[in-house]
């Protein structure tokens, strides 16, 4: 089956840098029309050039995934813009590491409130539109530890975990209107956020995936677009693990 996602109005959450950086790249180059939600335009804002040459939109909306009211707010501005979302992809989140029995209480709400009431209340907005559309396809961003665990991650691990039940149950809901949900699982992969870790560090965590490298923001952004496109058609409710082999 040839697809193309061309002109196809994607909405992105935490598209400013990292992994959703490389999917509103990768959507670009796949020729949609992107709006990105984060708290600064921040490296995103680099492509416009890019968009500008692919005659495609590029557009940035101010948004706190942790407070409710800066959420409904963006939603209602990417909405008026784009009038469609064909679309959606829940990038957004954060991390307050700990061991629980040093962990506050603002650690745990914090980590909760972006990444999963964040992706709630779009899902909410969106899945509405999408519904009245009677097409779409939402694709959520999960983690490795949400399937595996990790000390340290107990608020991180229940709120990816908490996305992927989240995700079938929304499945479940919106497949007689022709929306189908999905969600990616990142493994450990390079961003400007690993890229401080010591290389010891890096070496130690290869050993432990299955391919022995660690992975990169567009191959997370690849399976984001084959899931997001009709090849995609008949998938629904389902996690694609990108991760090396980590969690099988």
């Amino acid at each position: 089956m040839t697809d193309t996602l061309e002109k196809r109005h994607a909405l992105v959450t935490g598209g400013s840098r990292g992994i959703g950086m490389a999917i509103v790249e990768k959507l670009l180059l796949e020729n949609c029309d992107v709006w990105y939600l984060s708290r600064t335009p921040g490296e995103a804002v680099h492509l416009e050039e890019k968009a500008n040459a692919l005659h495609c939109t590029l557009s940035w909306v101010e948004c706190d995934m942790a407070d409710r009211t800066s959420v409904e707010t963006a939603l209602e501005t990417v909405i008026k813009e784009a009038q469609s979302i064909d679309i959606l992809v829940n990038n957004a989140g954060i991390t307050r590491d700990g061991l629980i029995m040093r962990m506050k209480d603002e650690a745990w709400d914090a980590v909760l409130a972006v990444n999963l009431t964040g992706t709630f209340l779009t899902c909410r907005t969106v899945g509405r539109l999408m519904a009245k559309q009677r097409k779409g396809a939402i694709i959520n961003t999960s983690s490795v530890v949400g399937i595996m665990g990790n000390a340290g991650q107990t608020n991180y691990a229940a709120s990816k975990a908490g996305l992927i039940g989240f995700s079938k149950s929304l499945a479940r809901e919106l497949a007689t209107r022709n929306v189908r949900v999905n969600v990616v699982a990142p493994g450990f992969i390079e961003t400007s956020m690993t890229d401080v870790l010591p290389e010891a560090l890096k070496e130690n965590l290869s050993t432990q995936i299955p391919l022995g490298r660690i992975g990169n923001a567009e191959e997370v952004a690849d399976a984001v677009c084959f899931l997001a496109s009709m090849r995609a058609s008949y998938i629904t409710g389902q996690v694609l693990s990108v991760d090396g082999g980590m969690a099988m």
